[in-house]
């Protein structure tokens, strides 16, 4: 394991759970906690003010995503090192992690020694993942179907997890700062990249690749004229 050390900002939208990961970490020699969000906005605003060596960061949060947070550090600061730790055990939502800039990705079903390990790994310049996410994404490339998660890029793959959610084009539109034309554009793009005609298609195709379950929706798909 490495020594390296670092500053680094808690994001996830349960206060009780970010308690427990700062006692964590801050029990290994040399890092500390400085800053704590509780959303993909907040983080991107706090990142900003204390500059942290490490982002550990959730993917389901209210507002933004993960995915979003991410691209949006990374956008505003190249050098940014992120760890995503999350519920999210689908491959898809790693690779879009990664894409999106993150360095590591660890998902809350290992024990604390894990994450300390890949915090530890990601400060060091490594790029950390963890076993069971590592055997996911050996598996998706198995598969020989379209993976969402190679065709779509984080912006997209944003909309078409809110637009899993159930969410409206104009409350997407609010939530990324978006005109609601460009929200319609991306999920006709969207349909057009994944081959799929419709939303019933769209949703069918999530379903099969066990987004639906990732992303909490479990009613009917959304509208085609929302």
């Amino acid at each position: 394991m490495s020594t390296a050390g670092g500053t680094i900002m808690l994001v996830d939208d349960h206060a009780v759970v970010r308690e427990g990961y700062r006692s964590v970490l801050q029990k290994q020699p040399g890092l500390r906690v400085i800053a704590e969000a509780a959303d993909g906005t907040e983080a991107y605003r706090r990142y900003k003010d204390v500059r942290p060596d490490l982002v550990i960061m959730d993917l389901a949060m209210p507002g933004i995503g993960g995915i979003e947070a991410i691209r949006r550090i990374r956008k505003w600061d190249a050098t940014a090192r992120i760890l995503v730790f999350t519920m999210h055990q689908n491959a898809a939502f790693a690779m879009q992690a990664i894409r999106a800039g993150a360095r590591g990705y660890v998902t809350k079903t290992n024990p604390p020694e894990a994450l300390v390990s890949a915090a530890l790994e990601v400060l060091s310049g490594r790029i950390a993942v963890s076993p069971d996410i590592d055997h996911e994404l050996a598996l998706s490339r198995l598969v020989g179907k379209t993976i969402i998660a190679d065709v779509l890029t984080a912006r997209e793959f944003e909309v078409l997890r809110m637009l899993l959610a159930e969410q409206t084009t104009d409350e997407i539109a609010e939530t990324l700062h978006l005109s609601p034309k460009t929200v319609a554009n991306l999920h006709s793009l969207i349909k057009d990249k994944l081959s799929v005609e419709s939303d019933i298609g769209l949703f069918r195709l999530a379903l099969q690749q066990g987004l639906l379950t990732e992303t909490g929706v479990g009613g009917p798909p959304f509208d085609d004229h929302r």
